[in-house]
């Protein structure tokens, strides 16, 4: 679609005129680059965006919209941030002065604002996600947004304004990784160009209006060190996951939702060593690896005609052709789990994957059921005597009290004893309580149970502090 076109279907929307046909609107392709520091025109002093703009502020975009289509359509180039907001300041002004329109500073610098986000942004959204200090978007309908900081969700002041300006949103976000949402398809998960996780519903199933839901990743990524600044694990706890990882033990992180599993991925693939090929195989790429020998996989919903989808189980088989040492699958929902369970048993040990389980026991049972889900007919003593001897750790995380993700348990398989896999924790974190402000109060601990794998460790060349199972040595105290 011509630029011309997309600018015109985005005026339609902002006057609430029907767009033709019932497809998905598609929109200028690309997110906005990094924001830099604008300075605003003459006499106009810099302002935070509002929640929504005054009704004649909206009338005089969408007036100032319609003259961007019609004079500069086929001259845009979004990748010239300057020259765009110039040619806006230039027509905001000539709108203002015809129209006779008496603006405030503030609502002029809205309004140019508004406009550039429109044009190269994600409209309102583009607020949020320019805050470093936000985590997660929930947009719940166009006139309720909910954002969470530092593990609280508080409701957010921005808002969009009407239906349609949030549709053409969610159809730009969804069309840059080639995927569809309509009414037809009325749920999608996409991602944004930083790996940011994006859920989409549509009407008739989110009975208000269109719903998404963003899950940012921080632009820094996040390093060993940073987990132990923060309080979300102990130094005991990373040296012996490092240990575990860089000697090839194959481990599996369990949580709930939310809870930083796939952010404690990230951090345990970068104890792997470069000289290793890594395969990380996803339903929406969200892993950020270091290393430079990476093959990034992501599965494919099926097109318009409901064909051509290609799933992770899929992915997950072609990767072991691919020589890889290490597969990494972001997160096991169904049957993959049986693919990554017969890799890690078939000389891909050091692999890793996430599930979703309250406990590591609880995640043993969700592997089993998974693998039954692929269709394999299987005894479930053959289940889960793979299970047993190809997943050597389970590091268990949290969203404890006050919103804070924590490393809650680290535990190792043994073995399997009467059907029943056996377990050995040996780090823990112990809540005590809460403080004044509602967050957790607790110590990260040692258990005194000494690791099975000292020997496969010595052999790898894998050394662990004298001291690094001892309960006393290792209780610290940490808040939220």
């Amino acid at each position: 679609m011509a630029l011309k076109d997309r600018l015109e279907a985005r005026r339609r929307s902002e006057a609430g005129d029907p767009a033709p046909g019932d497809t998905a609107l598609s929109v200028i392709e690309g997110t906005r680059e990094e924001p830099k520091a604008v300075a605003p025109p003459p006499a106009v002093e810099a302002a935070p965006k509002s929640a929504r703009l005054p009704s004649t502020v909206a009338a005089a975009k969408a007036a100032i919209h319609a003259l961007l289509v019609e004079r500069h359509a086929d001259e845009i180039d979004i990748t010239d941030r300057e020259g765009v907001r110039s040619r806006i300041t230039s027509l905001a002004e000539e709108h203002v002065k015809t129209a006779g329109l008496t603006l405030n500073r503030l609502d002029y610098v809205h309004l140019v604002d508004a406009l550039l986000d429109e044009v190269l942004g994600l409209g309102p959204l583009q607020a949020l996600l320019e805050d470093p200090a936000i985590t997660e978007i929930m947009i719940n309908h166009p006139h309720q947004i909910y954002v969470e900081r530092a593990g609280r969700v508080s409701l957010s002041p921005i808002v969009f304004e009407s239906a349609g300006q949030l549709r053409q949103v969610i159809d730009r976000i969804v069309s840059t990784v080639g995927r569809r949402v309509d009414e037809s398809s009325p749920m999608c998960d996409a991602r944004l160009r930083d790996g940011s996780r994006v859920n989409v519903v549509l009407p008739p199933l989110a009975l208000d209006g269109p719903c998404m839901t963003i899950r940012k990743f921080s632009r820094d990524k996040l390093r060993p060190d940073d987990l132990l600044t923060i309080g979300s694990a102990s130094p005991a706890m990373m040296e012996f996951l490092r240990a575990a990882v860089r000697s090839h033990l194959s481990i599996l992180v369990s949580g709930g939702t939310s809870s930083g599993k796939t952010t404690l991925l990230n951090i345990l693939s970068s104890f792997i060593q470069s000289e290793e090929r890594i395969v990380t195989v996803e339903d929406s790429a969200e892993l950020q690896l270091r290393q430079k020998h990476v093959i990034r996989l992501e599965s494919r919903p099926p097109n318009i005609e409901g064909k051509g989808a290609i799933e992770i189980r899929e992915l997950v088989r072609n990767a072991l052709r691919m020589r890889p040492d290490r597969i990494i699958v972001g997160e096991c929902r169904g049957g993959e789990a049986l693919d990554m369970l017969q890799a890690m048993n078939t000389g891909h040990e050091g692999s890793m994957s996430t599930v979703h389980a309250n406990s590591p026991y609880d995640a043993f049972g969700r592997v089993e059921t998974m693998v039954l889900m692929g269709g394999a007919d299987l005894p479930a003593r053959a289940i889960q005597k793979q299970i047993a001897s190809a997943i050597d750790i389970v590091v268990q995380v949290e969203r404890v009290r006050g919103g804070a993700r924590k490393i809650v348990s680290i535990a190792e398989i043994t073995g399997l004893v009467n059907g029943e896999t056996q377990l050995q924790e040996l780090f823990e974190f112990k809540q005590s309580g809460v403080d004044a402000e509602g967050n957790a109060v607790g110590v990260y601990t040692a258990t005194g149970n000494l690791s099975i794998h000292l020997d496969h460790f010595a052999e790898r060349g894998e050394t662990l502090s004298p001291n690094v199972f001892e309960p006393a040595a290792l209780s610290v105290l940490v808040r939220g």
